[in-house]
C-alpha cells in the first residue's frame, strides 16, 4: 500500500528568474506545454492550441472580472491600513482582508483612498466585514488599484488593468484573474470559431486564498478557501450536447474545473443549473467527472492548484512536465506561459 502524500511531494525548486513579470506582448503568443494522457510532453506555441482541439470539443471559459481590489488609507489614530475586499455581500457592504499594526476593531473608521470610509462591522472567520459609505465596486472602480498577485514586484499600471484581465471577463467579483484565460484574445476566438469548437461559461469569483501555500503536511487538515461560483443552465445543455456527439469538455483554468467539478459532487447528471459557494479540494485520487482536458498555466510550488494538476495528469506526470518547463525555461505563474493537459489514461 503507498504511502498517503503529503505536502513535500508537490514541491519543487524554481529559479526567481523564471517568474513572469510582464505579460507577453501578444496575448496568444505565449508558450504552451502539451502533455497528453500518457505523460508524453510537446513543446509548442498558444496558438497551436488549435491544432489539438476539434469541431466536436467545449471550451468552458470562467466569464469572471477582477475588481481593482486593493485600498490603502488610514485609521482615526493615523496608523496606516491597507485593505483587499475579498467579497462583496450587499452593495455597500464587504469582507476584506485588513492590514495594520494593530488589528482594528468594531466600529474602527478607515478613511481610504482619502476619500471614502469603510466602518469595521466585526470579523468574519480571518476577514474582516467592512460598511462602505457608497457602493463598494463604485468605491474601487474610482480610487481601486489591480490585485496583482504577491509574487508579480511592480506596482500595478495601466498595462496591469487591461491584461490582467481576461477578453471576455463580464462579472465583477475576483480578486484575481483566472490566468488561463489571459492567453486568448479575438484573433485566438476567431481561428477556434472557424474550427467548430463551441465556448460556454461558468462564473467562480476567485479568491486572495488561491496565493496562499498550504501549511500542514498532512493534507487531509487543510482548509479550503470558500470561492462563490455558478454553472449556468446553458453550460449545462452545452456540456450534455458534447458527450452525445463524444466530444471533450476542456477546461480554460483550475477555476474552471473547480466550478465543474464543484457542480457534478452536488448534481452529477449536471441537469440543472448551479450556484453556491465551493470548498472543493482535489488532490490525487480525485474522481473526475466532467473535465476531461484542460488549459492552465503554472503554478506555485505546494500549492493546491498543483494539487489539482497532479491529480489530472498523474502526480509523476505533473513532476516530469514542471521539471521539463523549469529546463527548457517556460515562464511561470500569472503572466507565464500555459499547459493542454489531458486527463490521464486509465492503466
Amino acid at each position: 500500500m503507498p504511502a498517503p502524500l503529503s505536502l513535500s511531494d508537490f514541491d519543487y525548486q524554481l529559479p526567481t528568474e523564471l517568474i513572469a513579470q510582464v505579460p507577453a506582448t501578444v496575448r496568444s503568443t505565449s508558450r504552451l506545454l502539451h502533455v497528453d494522457g500518457n505523460g508524453h510532453q510537446q513543446d509548442l506555441g498558444f496558438g497551436d492550441l488549435v491544432s489539438l482541439l476539434t469541431s466536436k470539443d467545449l471550451l468552458v471559459l470562467n466569464d469572471t472580472r477582477v475588481i481593482q481590489a486593493r485600498l490603502l488609507g488610514k485609521k482615526a489614530t493615523g496608523g496606516h491600513v491597507e485593505v483587499l475586499v475579498e467579497r462583496i455581500t450587499e452593495d455597500n457592504q464587504a469582507l476584506a482582508h485588513v492590514r495594520a499594526s494593530k488589528s482594528p476593531g468594531p466600529g474602527t473608521v478607515l478613511t481610504l483612498a482619502e476619500a471614502v470610509s469603510a466602518t469595521v462591522l466585526g470579523r468574519s472567520d480571518d476577514l474582516f466585514v467592512l460598511q462602505f459609505d457608497r457602493p463598494v465596486l463604485d468605491a474601487l472602480a474610482q480610487y481601486g488599484a489591480v490585485p496583482l498577485p504577491p509574487y508579480i514586484t511592480h506596482q500595478p499600471d495601466a498595462q496591469d488593468i487591461e491584461r490582467y484581465q481576461t477578453v471576455y471577463a463580464r462579472e465583477p467579483g475576483a480578486v484575481a484573474a483566472p490566468t488561463a484565460g489571459l492567453h486568448f484574445d479575438q484573433e485566438m476566438f476567431e481561428r477556434l470559431d472557424a474550427l467548430g469548437v463551441k465556448r460556454a461559461f461558468v462564473t467562480l469569483h476567485v479568491g486572495a486564498g488561491t496565493f496562499q501555500p498550504v501549511r500542514d503536511n498532512n493534507l487531509d487538515t487543510h482548509i479550503m478557501h470558500a470561492e462563490r461560483y455558478t454553472v449556468p443552465q446553458t453550460t449545462m445543455d452545452a456540456i450534455a450536447q458534447t458527450r452525445a456527439s463524444g466530444g471533450r469538455v476542456i477546461a480554460v483554468g483550475t477555476t474552471s474545473v473547480r466550478a465543474l467539478e464543484s457542480a457534478a459532487q452536488t448534481q452529477p447528471a449536471l441537469a440543472a443549473p448551479q450556484s453556491g459557494d465551493t470548498r472543493l479540494f482535489i488532490t490525487p485520487g480525485f474522481r473526475y467527472q466532467v473535465v476531461d482536458a484542460m488549459v492552465t498555466n503554472f503554478h506555485l510550488p505546494q500549492s493546491t492548484l498543483l494539487m489539482l494538476v497532479a491529480a489530472f495528469i498523474g502526480l509523476d506526470n505533473m513532476k516530469a512536465a514542471y521539471q521539463h518547463a523549469i529546463t527548457e525555461r517556460y515562464r511561470f505563474f500569472s503572466y507565464g506561459d500555459a499547459m493542454f493537459l489531458e486527463r490521464k489514461t486509465t492503466p
